[in-house]
């Protein structure tokens, strides 16, 4: 049971980009082509996001741990 809070600690971008995908190829699949069209934009801005506040805050640790 503790893995599974680890497990999405780390990977919840991922997750969270894989149902906006789902989310996107359904509203295509009914028929909102452009509602389809602009939720399409979400996996990658929550992946991008993702790995920017990622290096940040690894920068961030780097820069204490030198002081």
């Amino acid at each position: 049971m503790k893995k599974l809070p680890k497990f999405l600690t780390v990977y919840y971008p991922i997750v969270l980009a894989f149902i906006c995908l789902l989310y996107s190829v359904t509203l295509g699949l009914l028929g909102y082509n452009e509602e389809a069209q602009y939720s399409a934009h979400w996996p990658g801005t929550i992946l991008l996001f993702a790995i920017a506040i990622r290096q940040r805050r690894t920068n961030y640790k780097n820069k204490s741990r030198g002081r």
